[in-house]
């Protein structure tokens, strides 16, 4: 994040959240400096700075998407229907929501997660949304890691991702679902609204779009299957989708022949993004990153649904 933008996010939450001349107690707090966004928070407005070079013709209909009425219950509406610019960044300001809390890892809402995503699926897409973003996101941590310097892990993650189809890689369209997905779906996309209490409701519009819907339920997939996710919570996670009528997989029934190209895409952009870090900080693999790299080591045999011009 430039010098010059944070300071003017911050003073941009603070006019968004009451007049400039107000008595304010409140606090400015950093919640997330990444490179695909910064985002800010000053009482109970919360500004995001959107990733460079942001489109503002797709981000718009992400936005009204996020404000129409079909989505109430299921997105965090925005305070305001366009994003600003703010030295060449995309802006957009937003509620202030009561986030899952990572330290107590076994309240985390994974039945609400699930019904969000069902509810989601469910709804018609409008015209004129873009794709969603997905595999261009698994594409770019590819990119990123291919950048970052050698690495004794990169071979094997590079060659799993090779064997994935075109549409997961972001080199073809996607097959034509057209259902309405989030893109980017993991528990930090949840918040409480209204703080504290409020029902849970799925935020982040920058990837939503009409696309393929088991990438959604990808990233639980894939952790669960590298042994990082208990089965107890994969199950309750699963079994909320399929009983709030997701579309995704089946109602019953083996769901991983449905699932299995996108949580392999997942668990290679996991991992290439983790070496890509720890090239960049000098540092060795932890066990955790250890686990999704021998996933995609493991990834060698390819099945027949991953055979070429397989849209599976």
């Amino acid at each position: 994040m430039t010098a010059d933008v944070l300071p003017a996010l911050t003073a941009g939450a603070r006019t968004a959240a009451h007049p400039a001349d107000t008595p304010c107690a409140h606090h400015d707090s950093v919640l997330a400096d990444r490179h695909d966004g910064t985002v800010v928070r000053h009482g109970d407005t919360v500004a995001k700075a959107h990733a460079p070079g942001t489109d503002p013709a797709e981000l718009s209909p992400r936005l009204d998407l996020a404000a129409h009425p079909a989505l109430t219950g299921i997105l965090l509406a925005p305070l305001r229907p366009k994003p600003v610019d703010l030295h060449g960044r995309l802006v957009t300001f937003w509620p202030y929501g009561t986030p899952v809390d990572p330290q107590t890892p076994e309240a985390a809402p994974w039945e609400a997660a699930a019904t969000l995503l069902a509810r989601l699926h469910r709804t018609p897409a409008p015209d004129g949304l873009p794709p969603m973003r997905g595999p261009a996101k698994a594409a770019r941590a590819i990119a990123r890691l291919r950048t970052a310097g050698p690495h004794p892990a990169t071979t094997p993650v590079l060659r799993a991702w090779a064997a994935l189809p075109a549409w997961a890689r972001a080199e073809a369209p996607m097959p034509p679902a057209g259902t309405l997905c989030h893109g980017d779906l993991h528990l930090g996309q949840l918040v409480r609204h209204p703080a504290p209490n409020g029902p849970w409701l799925l935020i982040d519009v920058d990837d939503i779009g009409v696309g393929v819907p088991t990438w959604d339920l990808a990233r639980p997939a894939a952790w669960y299957a590298c042994g990082l996710l208990p089965p107890d919570e994969w199950t309750r996670f699963l079994t909320a989708y399929q009983r709030a009528g997701g579309p995704a997989v089946p109602a019953d029934g083996d769901p991983w022949p449905a699932l299995d190209v996108a949580a392999r895409a997942l668990t290679v952009q996991t991992a290439a993004l983790a070496i890509a870090k720890c090239v960049g900080e000098e540092r060795p693999l932890d066990e955790v990153q250890r686990a999704v790299i021998d996933a995609c080591d493991r990834m060698g045999a390819v099945p027949p649904e991953l055979a070429p011009g397989s849209t599976a």
